[in-house]
């Protein structure tokens, strides 16, 4: 047995950090395996062994800082696999040799046109590897460099560059198919000197070793025959783009393709979010698992709505939805098709908080602050939250218990230029009236600016969807999941209420109540409802 040093290979200048240790010490690896994940501002990548072993020890851990020749481990491998490495390993001046297109020949005056069909490069590996985009098409006019095709392993995505320029004649391979060393990829009609002869033109030629391209998570191997720098000097707009936006290694993105599925719907348990094969895995079986449970109710399932040309019928102007308004009509409809809502409605009289209100608004403004009624109604939902802790709770994922919270966090909907947005405030029953009316009016603010933090629409037990001074005698919200309920309030008006002995004008505000079925009875929702209306209706009820 012989002990053998893994180091960080050339990273192409820089550090780069350290965000998953792949082994342990004791573990049994073989050549390929991954040791640790790294991470640059362009990429992350993935350090494979150089050799099968067993690991004695880890000179590196999760979230240190590592440049080229630093150690990562140390193996304990056979001798004769040892003493093999080197020269198994060519030298780079010998890979850049053969990886490299002929010269070209002396230019000439007088030119001719040859066929020439280029072929699959050596690509590091004699298993297939997936094409996942073919980039040119019968008929294309490229230059050299230009990509042909891209592949993918379970280690890394590469682009296969056209060794020189001409026009493309006939394309063989295609989406799908396992590209191996030799195999054809397309035939090209490039110019060559005419004093050249014409059947020694006419080869098949291999394309240069392809460039890795910036891949989630790209391999780099100490043995490999192309600089690892490629995979952290990727270029800003990639050719192929997969989840750009998903942290995730090749393997697992290829693991997501073969399944169909989208990585955007899974959460990640990896360091730092990153997506692993076992949460693909897992995300598959919760899916089977739906599919059962939902198969007695098969004919229930929504029939799509039908793709209509509406141009036939006059002219249109078709503008794409900003991402703020997909994701909440995808929120919205998630919440409408599996909570079963009901809408309660009333009208409560708030004369005298608005008489209340309106002697405070000189104290209000010289505090710099605009008291509107919202903050009345955040301050009765807290109170009326805390009597009726069902509505101040969440039902678990699996539906088999009742989260109930401690704390009182409330919604507002705000509607910006970008689509609606719902800020949270915290701990509204420990704030007073003046205080929430400068917080709605910050975070009302941020909403329109677009400065919102994700922790600041995070978190919220309970919703208030205000129409204000818009209109309208009363709607239907749709309760923000995981919440059981949201208030939604339309516009105040004078209307004449019976007093006993006769009419007189009251100012009543019209209020609605939906809640998950699920979660809360009709009785609990009208004891809350009215509760939180006598709460209005009396003001001085909120400090009992």
């Amino acid at each position: 047995m012989a002990k053998e040093t893994v180091k960080i290979p050339d990273l192409g200048g820089g550090s780069v950090d350290v965000i998953e240790v792949c082994v342990a010490v004791g573990d049994v690896v073989a050549k390929e395996d991954s040791l640790v994940v790294l991470e640059s501002d362009k990429a992350s990548m993935e350090i494979p062994s150089p050799m099968a072993g067993k690991v004695l020890s880890i000179s590196l851990k999760e979230g240190a800082t590592v440049e080229a020749g630093d150690v990562i481990l140390e193996l304990e491998v056979e001798a004769a696999k040892s003493e093999a490495k080197e020269e198994a390993t060519p030298p780079a001046s010998a890979v850049a040799e053969k990886a490299a297109p002929a010269p070209a020949p002396p230019a000439k005056q007088e030119k001719s046109s040859a066929l020439e069909m280029i072929k699959v490069p050596d690509v590091g590996s004699s298993d297939g590897i997936d094409v996942i985009e073919v980039c040119v098409a019968v008929g294309d006019v490229i230059s050299e460099g230009d990509s042909l095709v891209v592949l993918e392993s379970d280690k890394a995505s590469m682009e296969v560059p056209s060794p020189f320029s001409g026009k493309i004649t006939k394309v063989v391979m295609k989406v799908g198919d396992s590209a191996k060393l030799g195999a054809e990829i397309a035939e090209i009609e490039r110019e060559v000197a005419a004093a050249a002869d014409v059947n020694e033109a006419k080869v098949e030629t291999e394309a240069p070793a392809p460039e890795i391209s910036k891949p989630a998570a790209a391999t780099v191997s100490p043995t490999a025959t192309a600089p690892v720098s490629a995979a952290l000097a990727a270029k800003p707009e990639p050719t192929v783009i997969s989840h750009a936006d998903v942290y995730a290694g090749p393997a697992v993105r290829k693991l997501a393709r073969e399944f169909g599925l989208e990585l955007e719907q899974m959460a990640g348990t990896g360091p730092k979010g990153r997506i692993l094969k076992e949460d693909v895995q897992q995300f598959v079986k919760d899916l089977a698992k739906s599919k059962v449970n939902t198969a007695a109710s098969a004919g229930s399932a929504l029939p799509p709505l039908p793709t209509i040309d509406f141009s036939q019928f006059g002219e249109i102007d078709t503008q794409p939805l900003s991402k703020l308004h997909k994701l909440t009509a995808a929120n919205m409809h998630r919440s409408w098709v599996n909570l079963p809502h009901v809408t309660q409605f009333d009208e409560v009289d708030i004369g005298e908080l608005e008489d209340f209100r309106s002697g405070l608004k000189r104290e209000a403004e010289q505090r710099g602050v605009k008291l509107t009624p919202l903050p009345f109604l955040l301050k009765a939902a807290a109170v009326a939250l805390r009597e009726h802790p069902k509505f101040n709770a969440s039902l678990s994922a699996d539906g088999e218990s009742m989260v109930y919270k401690k704390y009182i966090h409330i919604g507002i909907a705000v509607d910006t230029p970008a689509g609606l947005m719902v800020p949270v405030i915290r701990d509204v029953d420990k704030k007073s009236l003046l205080d929430l009316a400068a917080e709605t009016a910050e975070l009302a603010q941020k909403a329109k600016d677009r400065k919102l933090k994700p922790a600041d629409m995070q978190g919220g037990c309970f919703t208030i969807s205000s129409l204000g001074s818009i209109g309208g005698t009363g709607f239907t919200p749709i309760i923000n999941a995981p919440e059981v309920a949201i208030m939604g309030v339309s516009k105040l008006a004078i209307k004449p209420v019976w007093n006993g002995s006769e009419f007189e004008p009251r100012k009543m505000l019209p209020v609605s109540l939906s809640y998950d079925h699920r979660a809360i009875n009709g009785v609990d929702a009208g004891q809350f409802f009215t509760f939180m209306g006598e709460l209005l209706a009396d003001i001085r009820r909120l400090l009992l």
